[in-house]
């Protein structure tokens, strides 16, 4: 092959048995078969007249391919090379289309080449999502960690806290300044009814930050309403701080959010094995600090569906192991709801009560698909223990459908998809879910 990329007629080591590649083809479809005119239809029954079917010629014998090479333009091999992206996009002339085809016939490693970039052209498409895959940054994390694992680890007790609040964050990243005033309507349960309150973006942020601060207080952290007089029930935190902003909060809430957030996973890792069980009062109960982070978890969570909904977003649920773990604290904390709502007249009384630590009627909450597992409930005392052997009832739910209810964010008629035995006993454990939401 000579300089100019055509083949030359001497003894040249020349490239056999190379496949030509095709250039780009137009669609079928782009031929406007409508413009091309017909000839006339003769009547039926009738000879077509003289001169209606047009007369059939020899067709003209192809052009020489001498011919055709006179046509091509004298480029060298770096330019043709220089042009295969172009190619291989349908972006060059008539005349450079011919001559990369032509040098393709006879390069090897440019008919590699653009047999590559022909098939990198077919996975430039826009029909599929451009979200990111909610589990990609656990996946990248883990894979870090396991060519160099970190000096101080985040406890695996804080790790869904740090998952939830790190997706919440890629969520207020993404959007513009006008939707942190979205409206976003915020539901909970009050005894046997549903209540709403209406917000902004910013807003919801603004109540993650106040009831967050409760944990950074047990820590030893600032709290963000200044400490000392700072109530300690959530929706009383939350109200005090909506009320103490002269104006309706702005994206300028994300960035102390994100640093408390921070500070609150840094100094849990830092803080040893010890700080899992130190208390977080929230006023009316208290919880150990790894269960106050899976609770403040699965609302980051909740309100983070909050926020995607009202700027209309994709949100996914946390993953399996994150999710069952969620599930697993709500349903500790059934037997104490049903006890609540017991004293105020809400639950059937008790009908068997036993010792501390023994086995109690139950009911068996079956959680299918995401996160699930088995639960036994206890009826009659938070003291007892759930046994399958006395279990009474049989509730079946789906884990995000569970959640769902334990957010206030569904009705416990609307909630279960199987139940089978004591109607009152599996009434009880819906209602006390429902029970677990708050502001």
């Amino acid at each position: 092959m000579s300089g100019d990329g055509r083949e030359s007629e001497g003894g040249e080591e020349e490239v056999r048995g190379a496949r030509r590649i095709p250039g780009p083809r137009g669609a079928a479809d782009d031929l406007d078969l409508e413009s091309v005119p017909l000839p006339p239809l003769p009547p039926p029954g009738s000879a077509a007249p003289a001169g209606s079917v047009p007369e059939q010629s020899v067709p003209e014998p192809p052009e020489a391919p001498e011919a055709l090479m006179t046509s091509v333009p004298d480029l060298p091999h770096r330019v043709l090379k220089a042009l295969l992206g172009a190619w291989a996009l349908s972006a060059c002339s008539a005349e450079e289309t011919v001559a990369v085809e032509e040098h393709l016939t006879s390069c090897a490693p440019c008919a590699d080449e653009a047999l590559r970039l022909r098939d990198a052209v077919g996975l430039l498409h826009t029909d599929g999502s451009l979200d990111l895959d909610p589990t990609l940054r656990s996946r990248v994390m883990d894979g870090c960690l396991g060519r160099r694992p970190a000096r101080i680890p985040v406890p695996e007790w804080a790790a869904p806290y740090d998952a939830e609040t790190a997706r919440l964050d890629a969520l207020l990243r993404d959007i513009g300044d006008s939707e942190w005033h979205a409206p976003v309507r915020l539901q909970w349960f009050e005894e046997e009814r549903e209540v709403s309150r209406r917000t902004t973006v910013a807003g919801v942020i603004g109540h993650l930050m106040a009831v967050d601060g409760l944990l950074s207080a047990a820590l030893g952290l600032d709290d963000p309403l200044g400490g000392g007089e700072a109530p300690l029930d959530p929706t009383e935190r939350t109200e005090r701080y909506w009320s103490s902003t002269h104006r309706p909060p702005t994206r300028a809430v994300r960035e102390p959010w994100r640093a408390q957030s921070h500070e609150l996973i840094r100094t849990a890792s830092f803080a040893g094995r010890n700080v899992a069980e130190a208390s977080v009062s929230y006023g009316a109960f208290a919880l150990p600090l790894q269960d106050a982070l899976l609770d403040r978890a699965f609302e980051c969570w909740v309100h983070g569906g909050d926020i995607a909904d009202a700027v209309d977003y994709p949100y996914e649920a946390p993953s399996a192991a994150h999710l069952h773990r969620m599930i697993d604290l709500a349903a500790r904390l059934l037997p104490a709801a049903v006890a609540g709502r017991r004293r105020s007249g809400l639950a059937g009384p008790a009908k068997d009560l036993v010792t501390a630590g023994a086995p109690g009627r139950s009911v068996h909450l079956e959680i299918e698909g995401h996160g699930g597992g088995d639960w036994y409930i206890a009826l009659d005392s938070p003291a007892a223990v759930g046994s399958p052997e006395r279990a009474v009832a049989q509730v079946a739910l789906d884990g995000v459908e569970f959640c769902r209810l334990a957010a206030g964010h569904i009705s416990p008629v609307e909630a279960a998809a199987g139940q089978e035995g004591d109607r009152e006993a599996i009434r009880d454990v819906l209602f006390a879910a429902a029970s677990l939401s708050r502001l």
